[in-house]
């Protein structure tokens, strides 16, 4: 928001422009950016211009104009939080007697035997190496003995491959994988990281995973691609897909990724349980090693597999992924009997980082990822990078931060500049009215902004004012001259915290770059 809220500062000076007649707005968005944004952007200060006004209801709220409105906004409005929480493991702890299990040993050794020698990953594995196989799926079931589960119960039955070439599941703990590797020894799609995974990376190996790099659309195409060839060729094994593309406490479910769907084959889902009373086995911020030793020492673990019906989408639905993924989420939460949220890997990514930043309640900066992404289409690595900015803002234990922090970020003492712009800027993100914003009030007070139609051609006209040579570039010298008309009460020190802000590269001048990634 600094670079918003500096940006108002710039094109509206101290005025209310909203109010005035070069910014009248009319209705038509075309005449608001011809007379609005093509106006002088700065003006002399006057002592007589009118300040921005705060209004104080008889409750105590406080209402203050839109200081979007120029760039086309009609208003912030932040979801309510939620309690929802998918990714919490309800029994981080660990206790017991680690017993020594060979088997596991076994299985892997006989797993990588079984791999040996095979290059051809491109086509179907052989007819010899799938028998061969069957004894690393042997020991797979003796490895999930070897964790506790001496027994597994079903119910329903897998549909044949011809009938349903895809099969997605739910996803709680690294057992799933092992699971299915022995029950339906599927082709499995995984991110590129978990081939790192002792053990597991090495079953989805031999499951002829198709990777994926979540953060590259080039390989999400591919993958898509890939998932296409194989779903359609009967000489593969069925593709296995985890939509969520994580994993949860299987509490709730979260929102699906469109891999799976966007082929249109008839989908068979799988749920997963995993009843419990001492040891919650999903797999949550805590580690590997952690959660194995845990099961270990469990004299029994629970889990339930239950195979849904198959659903297909007729002829003409077929190119509609996102109905196609909205009807599997809804039968698969039905059976779960839970919730489905709109959290996402982007969420797990912020409550990772929160707690590497060692932040006392690291749950509360999740914000629903996929509502976001499909509201503002912001990125997962775009919203911890807003994370980095808010917790820079020193929140207190409940995530919330105060006025005079969310100033010192800017090295801004209360002023003119401050009480006018971001002062402005606090109260509209602001929602509650309460004195504090959150993580998700910043984050779509921050994505609100970026989304607004005259946004970037406010950018480039403020940038341009500041560049008075035209070299894209504006020195230090020209960014205080232009602070000082807009704000003369500024001191030397706050002119030159802000230049630091904007300079993100520390060569001593504001690029065109610096000024649109501050």
């Amino acid at each position: 928001m600094t670079r918003n809220s500096l940006l108002h500062t710039i094109t509206t000076t101290k005025a209310d422009r909203s109010r005035s007649p070069t910014l009248k707005h009319d209705g038509n968005e075309g005449r608001m950016a011809e007379h609005g944004l093509t106006s002088p952007l700065l003006s002399p200060q006057s002592s007589h211009q009118p300040q921005t006004v705060l209004t104080v209801q008889d409750d105590g709220h406080v209402s203050s104009p839109n200081p979007y409105e120029f760039l086309g906004s009609d208003g912030l409005t932040v979801p309510a939080p939620t309690t929802a929480d998918p990714f919490r493991n309800g029994t981080p702890y660990i206790s017991g007697v680690y017993e020594v299990i060979k088997i596991v040993l076994l299985g892997y050794i006989a797993t990588r035997i079984a791999l040996a020698g095979w290059k051809d990953k491109q086509n179907p594995m052989p007819k010899w190496r799938s028998r061969l196989m069957w004894v690393t799926r042997i020991c797979a079931r003796f490895i999930l003995f070897s964790f506790g589960y001496q027994w597994i119960r079903r119910k329903g039955k897998p549909a044949p491959r011809e009938i349903a070439p895809i099969v997605v599941s739910n996803h709680v703990s690294y057992i799933e994988p092992i699971f299915y590797f022995y029950e339906i020894f599927p082709t499995i799609v995984a991110s590129e990281s978990h081939d790192s995974i002792p053990l597991v990376g090495t079953i989805i190996r031999a499951m002829q995973v198709i990777y994926v790099n979540r953060f590259s659309s080039t390989s999400r195409k591919n993958a898509v691609n890939e998932i296409k060839r194989r779903a359609s060729c009967h000489t593969f094994p069925r593709v296995l897909l985890f939509p969520e593309g994580t994993t949860t406490n299987g509490k709730f479910l979260i929102s699906f990724q469109l891999g799976a769907f966007i082929a249109g084959h008839p989908i068979q889902p799988i749920i997963v349980r995993y009843p419990h009373v001492h040891f919650d086995q999903s797999w949550g911020l805590i580690s590997l090693s952690n959660i194995m030793f845990r099961m270990f020492t469990q004299f029994h673990n629970f889990i339930v597999v239950e195979y849904l019906p198959i659903i297909m989408l007729s002829d003409h639905q077929k190119q509609n992924a996102v109905r196609f993924a909205e009807r599997t989420g809804q039968a698969m939460a039905s059976a779960l009997n839970v919730v489905q949220t709109s959290h996402s890997y982007g969420d797990l990514m912020l409550l990772m980082k929160a707690a590497q930043l060692q932040q006392e309640n690291p749950w509360i900066y999740m914000v629903e990822m996929a509502k976001i992404e499909s509201l503002y289409h912001l990125s997962s690595l775009e919203a911890v990078d807003f994370l980095d900015k808010f917790l820079s803002m020193n929140p207190d234990p409940s995530g919330c931060v105060k006025l005079h922090d969310f100033l010192r970020v800017l090295q801004l003492k209360p002023c003119t500049l401050s009480e006018d712009g971001l002062l402005l800027n606090f109260w509209v993100l602001d929602v509650e009215k309460n004195g504090s914003i959150t993580f998700k009030q910043f984050l779509f007070g921050s994505a609100h902004v970026l989304n607004q139609p005259l946004f970037s051609q406010a950018c480039e006209l403020a940038f341009a004012e500041c560049d008075a040579d035209g070299d894209n570039y504006c020195t230090k010298k020209e960014w205080a001259d232009i602070l000082r008309r807009t704000s003369p009460d500024l001191n030397d020190n706050e002119v030159h915290g802000l230049a630091n802000l904007f300079d993100t590269d520390g060569d001593r001048r504001i690029s065109r770059d610096d000024f649109f990634t501050a």
